[in-house]
């Protein structure tokens, strides 16, 4: 029987890997980089090509060690370090350190740590992705370049120790630059105008609306007011003083709220700093926990898709478990009218799925107890965000009532929910600050209705 060596990153996921592949295979993890630029000297050669000098880590000399005897008794060699450009530069300098084993050495990917998704990437092995190393090289040639080159400046100039970044080091210029045109900047004031009408159908009161002074009325146009001293706004008060008010227009239009995509890294973070109050790296962290695998009673299962992208793209058969889930659950008026198909955003990569659980079935509460807190937080975010992506829109009726009093007009708008939709599950955090901000209860007002 062949023996079969698959090399990943984590530990952690080499135990769940190792559980699903079984006898034959065997599972070692590098623990991230074994190969890096040295650590006293610049290790680029500026004068030629800016080629890098490698060495293997301090304190991974005898992880180097292990892969080397693994792969020399190894008939097949699969390098499964994570489906990123750091993987790809951890497979290449790898696949470096035992090419001389003379062993074929495959590059798979897993986009996520399930039996399904194990046995596809093994079945579908490829080559190191020499562009994506090179991209990673790159990147971190720049690292050094500007951290040896600067920091000894801020060394100079600030406090020894600070180290200065390729990404750092530009993004505090543009912070500079703006805090510059910030500075620059000419206060302007700007006043506004509400008004609260009691509402009357004949001469029984249904209520108070709250309208913004808008427009006004000069000679047959109707202007735009910008108020831009107190006085100004006082004088504009003043002329109403004793003016009738009545309804001139009352518009009543349906508006939808289409569902949301699923998430690609940056939203996931975003939302999770806003919902869950974690830091956007304790939320990257639990979500490599999610991705990596979690014991559910009967061994390690990767519950979330790869947590590294920038694609709204989900797999089908994903998509029909969701649907299939939804109509199941909250009936057919919840599903979308037609498939969805998420645009991907102008110069994503698309390298990988958006995030998603792996196992639709698995809801929060099915797995809660197997997992930690933070954990089960993150989880039913993910889990209800990517459900919520296959519901139908959410619907709501808009009403916009125009009050005319002297030579103004005011405005007031607001929407009532008509059919729930996906927001039944889950809602952005933008959209519930907009809710906040709603004048739901707006009144079924009419021109007929009189004003006070």
């Amino acid at each position: 029987m062949s023996k079969s060596l698959v090399i990943v990153e984590s530990p952690a996921k080499a135990k769940t890997i190792e559980n699903y592949l079984g006898k034959g295979y065997e599972v070692l993890a590098s623990v991230g980089h074994i190969i890096d630029l040295p650590e006293k000297k610049l290790g680029v050669d500026v004068e030629n090509d800016f080629a890098p000098s490698y060495e293997v880590i301090s304190g991974k000399e005898k992880v180097v060690a292990s892969l080397k005897r693994a792969a020399n008794s190894a008939d097949i060699i699969y390098l499964a370090s994570d489906p990123d450009r750091e993987g790809e530069a951890i497979a290449w300098h790898i696949q470096e350190q035992i090419k001389d084993k003379k062993k074929p050495i495959h590059r798979v990917q897993f986009n996520e740590i399930t039996k399904q998704g194990i046995k596809d990437g093994i079945e579908h092995p490829g080559k190191v992705n020499i562009n994506r190393v090179d991209a990673q090289q790159s990147r971190r040639i720049l690292d050094r370049l500007v951290g040896y080159q600067i920091s000894p400046l801020l060394w100079k100039t600030l406090k020894y120790g600070l180290s200065a970044g390729r990404v750092q080091s530009v993004a505090l210029r543009m912070v500079c630059e703006r805090e510059a045109e910030i500075e620059k900047f000419v206060t302007e004031e700007s006043w506004s105008v509400d008004g609260i009408f009691d509402v009357f159908d004949g001469s029984k009161r249904k209520g108070s609306l709250k309208a913004a002074l808008d427009k006004e009325i000069v000679g047959s146009k109707e202007v735009k007011v910008e108020f831009k001293s107190e006085a100004d706004a006082d004088l504009a008060i003043k002329s109403l003083d004793g003016a009738a008010f009545n309804i001139t227009d009352v518009e009543k239009k349906s508006v939808k709220s289409s569902a949301p995509v699923p998430f690609v890294t940056a939203r996931l973070q975003q939302e999770a700093i806003r919902k869950l109050g974690f830091t956007a790296k304790r939320a990257m962290a639990v979500a490599q926990q999610l991705y990596e695998g979690v014991n559910l009673g009967d061994g390690p299962s990767g519950l979330i898709t790869y947590m590294r992208t920038d694609s709204t793209r989900i797999a089908p058969e994903a998509a029909e478990a969701a649907i299939k889930y939804v109509g199941a659950v909250y009936g057919k008026e919840f599903l979308p009218k037609s498939k969805r198909v998420a645009k991907t955003a102008k110069g994503a990569q698309d390298a990988h799925e958006a995030i998603r659980p792996t196992v639709i079935d698995r809801t929060p509460e099915s797995v809660k107890q197997y997992l930690s807190p933070e954990q089960y937080k993150l989880y039913k975010l993910i889990w209800e965000r990517f459900i919520a992506s296959q519901m139908a829109d959410a619907l709501y009726e808009q009403t916009t009532v125009l009050i005319k009093g002297g030579k103004y007009i005011f405005r007031a708008s607001g929407r009532v929910m008509v059919f729930a939709g996906y927001t039944t599950l889950y809602t952005e955090s933008a959209d519930e600050d907009a809710k906040a901000e709603d004048n739901s209860s707006l009144l079924n007002v009419s021109t007929n209705n009189s004003l006070n």
